[in-house]
């Protein structure tokens, strides 16, 4: 079976469109660039490659890295945004890409839920990309939300990743998530019913 990219931008519903996708498809295997990046940042080697882009004020005194800390440097600062992606993301790519092969010849989907899938070229490794979406104003609030923070603070964060329009110009399909969780499971299945349909042929 083909790898599926799934992508969008943050506080858009990813995760939830993966959990419909889990419920549609049991047998189904993913990947979650998230999932892989809270892993990496818990190595020595990874570490140490932090400490030296970024110093040790992002770490607590019991070398535990300071998550909100570093999220607010990056997400204040394109630079240091990309000094952090160039840290993970191929160590990533290399993670996925790896699970995308051993599957690829599997009866089961493979899924890749990666948020900068864009950014990263990770499309070129897909067969196929949904882009789960949903209106500026539904984005925002979630994130202030979810992540307890001022306005402000969420549009900063919003404005530091590729623009969604870009991302839905892109997609083989769009998840439209400005609703519940039925409405986008239904859309989710009626993907899944799509793909089952098709004869998958690699590019």
């Amino acid at each position: 079976m083909p790898a599926i990219g799934i992508t969008g931008g943050i506080c858009t519903g990813k995760s939830t469109f993966c959990d419909s996708l889990r419920a549609a498809l049991p047998a189904a295997k993913f990947f979650n660039a998230d999932e892989a990046a809270h892993a990496l940042v818990e190595l020595p080697e990874v570490k140490e490659e932090i400490r030296a882009a970024f110093g040790s004020r992002v770490f607590s005194r019991n070398g535990a890295l300071n998550r909100a800390k570093l999220r607010a440097i990056i997400f204040g600062d394109t630079t240091r945004k990309r000094a952090l992606e160039r840290i993970l993301h191929p160590r990533i790519r290399r993670q996925w890409r790896a699970e995308a092969k051993k599957h690829r010849n599997s009866p089961d989907y493979f899924f890749a839920d990666i948020p900068l899938l864009y950014e990263t070229g990770g499309e070129t490794l897909c067969e196929r990309v949904v882009v789960v979406a949903c209106s500026y104003k539904a984005q925002l609030g979630r994130l202030m939300e979810r992540m307890s923070i001022q306005a402000s603070e969420a549009k900063q964060m919003i404005s530091s990743q590729m623009p969604l329009e870009e991302k839905i110009r892109r997609a083989v399909h769009v998840a439209w998530n400005n609703g519940d969780r039925a409405r986008l499971a239904q859309q989710a299945q009626f993907l899944v019913a799509l793909w089952q349909k098709e004869s998958w042929t690699k590019k």
